[in-house]
């Protein structure tokens, strides 16, 4: 695969994140650690059986232990020290500090082999964080950080490293295939579920519909999204994929005002100007 073809790849995991906040709304009161155990079960599945149809066995899973550490590590911890975040925190900060990986992405793309960091990239990036700054804001009614809530914060400045280092170092394994994230999927379903025991009241989907939107969130946003990510990051222009990923909070605010969610805002106006300048800076004037 060409590094512009593995570049557009990622981009749809972008776009499949995007539709995270529409497809979680209409899963009901379902607890955080259980949708995660049903959705990563899903992707893993979905994975799984693609794999197999398209003749690579399961011997694939046979990896050394970084690797799983590496894609475990990253797909669970994340999810884990997210939710630990929102629990401490409020959410509008805590998002907001957890959204730092794009711009931690484009920073730890320096230390590749082969890759050039510029400053179009990182002022880009910037513009992007700038813009999900004002979005959040605008979102919450403001930001206000406070020491009380320093453990959430500091979970969600973990959750950002944790997911940017295993985007980056994803380029480290670019050997291993991407059937192996299945495994990764499976593994963070079944670490879950402990978790959910531990935190959470057992609330199951209520209906037909609420299980159509988490059978939904498992084959899109949660399974192929972590997929076609994987590619990209092996792949494709990190940097680039750093500074769009920043488009996914707003993506998100249009798709909830087209389901009548939200409303439009100033707000989203301003943030939209600054993700996509932010995008526009990072690859023509780096191009340059």
């Amino acid at each position: 695969m060409s590094r512009k073809a593995a570049t557009l790849t990622g981009l749809t995991a972008i776009l499949l994140w995007s539709t995270l906040a529409l497809a979680t709304s209409a899963t009901g009161a379902v607890p955080p650690f259980l949708l995660t155990a049903l959705t990563f079960a899903i992707g893993g599945s979905v994975g799984l059986l693609a794999g197999l149809m398209r003749g690579v066995g399961l011997g694939v899973f046979r990896q050394p232990w970084p690797v799983w550490l590496h894609g475990v590590g990253g797909l669970f911890g994340y999810h884990f020290f997210y939710f630990s975040a929102l629990k401490l925190a409020p959410p509008a900060e805590a998002g907001l500090i957890a959204y730092l990986w794009p711009l931690l992405i484009v920073l730890l793309s320096a230390f590749l082999p082969g890759e050039r960091l510029r400053v179009a990239h990182v002022a880009g990036a910037l513009m992007g964080l700038a813009g999900t700054v004002v979005l959040l804001g605008a979102r919450a009614g403001g930001l206000g950080f406070s020491p009380d809530y320093l453990p959430g914060y500091a979970a969600a400045g973990v959750c950002a490293v944790v997911w940017s280092v295993y985007s980056v170092a994803s380029r480290r394994f670019e050997s291993v295939p991407t059937e192996v994230v299945a495994g990764f999927c499976l593994a963070t379903a079944v670490l879950s579920v402990p978790c959910h025991l531990l935190f959470e009241p057992a609330i199951w989907p209520n209906g037909a519909q609420e299980w159509l939107a988490v059978l939904a969130l498992g084959i899109g946003p949660v399974g192929i999204a972590f997929y076609t990510w994987d590619i990209g990051m092996k792949r494709g222009d990190i940097r680039l994929l750093g500074v769009a990923s920043y488009a996914a909070p707003v993506l998100s605010t249009l798709l909830l005002i087209a389901a009548g969610f939200a409303a439009a805002s100033w707000s989203l106006a301003l943030a939209c100007a600054l993700i996509v300048g932010g995008a526009a800076v990072a690859t023509l004037l780096a191009r340059r």
